[in-house]
C-alpha cells in the first residue's frame, strides 16, 4: 500500500508512521524498514521495486518535502516522462510493502507545499492525509484532542483540568502528550486535579515566572528564578525558551494598541486567555526595552554557540539579563 502524509504537524505524523512501525517483525526491524532522504530518481525507483524477504512486510518511508516544496518552475525536479514511470512504480507495488511518502514542514518553516505539482497530485491520488498544527487560539479542538489523547492512556480529566493543562502547558502536541504521562504515572488511580496539573507540569511555568520578572525589570527577582531553574536546565535550554516567549511579548506589545486581544491571539497563534494577561503584565514595560533584552540573550548565545564567551555559560545568560 501506497500513502502520503504531509502538514507541519510533526507528533502527529510521527505517531501514524509509529503505528506502522510496530506492525513489523520485532526481530527483523533492520532488514524490514527503511529510510530514504528525498532520493533521486534511480533511488527512488529502486526503493519503490524493493521485495520483502522471507519475513512478511516490509515498511519504506520517503522524504519527500524537496520534491513539493522546491521552485515552482521545477516538478520535484521530475521530468513528464520520469512521472510516468514513478506512476508505474507505485501501481507495481506488491501487497506485502508499504510505503510512506512524507513531506514535514518544520516549525515556523517558510517552505510551503505546493500542491499545484504533478509529483503532488500523483502522490495524492494514495491514501493522502494532511497534519496541520492547531492554532492555540482554536481551544475547542485542543480540548477535543488532550481528551481524546487521555483518554489512549486510560487517564481521565474533567473539562475544568483540561483547560488548565492547555493554559500552562499551551497547543505544542508533544509536549502535551509527554506531561499527560507524567500525570498518569503521578495521578496512578486517582482523578487527575487542576493542583495536580500546577504541581507535576511545571516547567513552563517556572520559566513564565522567570521572564515576568524579567521583562519587568525585576533584575534581582529575575536572577534568583534563573539560578532555580540552572538546577533543572541548561543555559542554552533556558535562552532558547526565553527567545520563544520574548518575541511573543514583543509581538503583542506591537500589536496591543492596534488590535483586539482575540485578533492578537489568532495573528500570532496563542491562547487569547494568555494574551489578555500577557497585555496587563506588559502594561508598564516599553517595546524598545523589550526588544533591546532580546538582543542582549541574542548576543550571549552567538558568543556562547561561537565559542567567543569569555564567562562561564551560566554567567554569560546572567550578564545579559544585568545589562
Amino acid at each position: 500500500m501506497i500513502y502520503f502524509f504531509y502538514g507541519d504537524e510533526e507528533f502527529n505524523i510521527a505517531n501514524e508512521i509509529k503505528k506502522f512501525k510496530s506492525k513489523l517483525d520485532k526481530d527483523f526491524v533492520e532488514m524490514s524498514y527503511k529510510y530514504y532522504n528525498n532520493p533521486k530518481f534511480p533511488d527512488l525507483i529502486a526503493a519503490l521495486r524493493t521485495q520483502p524477504m522471507m519475513f512478511g512486510k516490509m515498511l519504506i518511508e520517503i522524504n519527500c518535502l524537496s520534491y513539493l516544496s522546491g521552485k515552482n518552475s521545477e516538478d520535484g525536479g521530475f521530468d513528464d516522462k520520469q512521472i510516468d514511470q514513478i506512476s508505474q512504480a507505485l501501481e507495481d507495488c506488491g501487497e506485502n510493502l508499504d510505503v510512506i511518502f512524507v513531506a514535514q514542514l518544520p516549525p515556523d518553516s517558510q517552505k510551503k507545499i505546493d500542491k499545484r505539482k504533478k509529483i503532488f497530485k500523483l502522490l495524492s491520488k494514495y491514501n493522502a492525509q494532511e497534519f496541520a498544527q492547531i492554532p492555540s487560539y482554536k481551544t475547542a479542538e485542543l480540548e477535543s484532542w488532550i481528551k481524546n489523547q487521555a483518554k489512549s492512556k486510560d487517564l481521565k480529566l474533567s473539562d475544568d483540568v483540561v483547560s488548565e493543562i492547555l493554559i500552562q502547558i499551551g497547543a505544542n502536541l508533544r509536549m502535551l502528550d509527554s506531561e499527560l504521562e507524567k500525570l498518569k504515572i503521578f495521578a496512578g488511580k486517582n482523578n487527575v486535579t487542576k493542583d495536580m496539573v500546577k504541581e507535576i507540569c511545571v516547567t513552563n511555568e517556572d520559566l513564565f515566572v522567570f521572564a515576568d520578572y524579567l521583562v519587568g525589570e525585576n533584575k534581582q527577582k529575575a536572577l534568583e528564578e534563573y539560578q532555580k531553574l540552572l538546577t533543572k536546565k541548561h543555559p542554552l535550554e533556558i535562552l532558547s525558551v526565553l527567545h520563544t516567549l520574548l518575541h511573543g511579548r514583543i509581538q503583542i506589545k506591537a500589536y496591543a494598541t492596534k488590535y483586539s486581544p482575540d485578533d492578537i491571539a489568532k495573528m500570532i497563534n496563542m491562547h487569547p486567555y494568555r494574551v489578555k494577561l500577557e497585555i496587563q503584565k506588559l502594561k508598564n514595560t516599553t517595546l524598545k526595552n523589550l526588544v533591546k533584552l532580546k538582543k542582549n540573550l541574542t548576543d550571549a548565545e552567538y558568543r556562547i554557540k561561537s565559542g567567543q564567551a569569555m564567562l562561564d555559560l551560566d554567567k554569560e545568560v546572567e550578564f545579559a539579563i544585568l545589562q
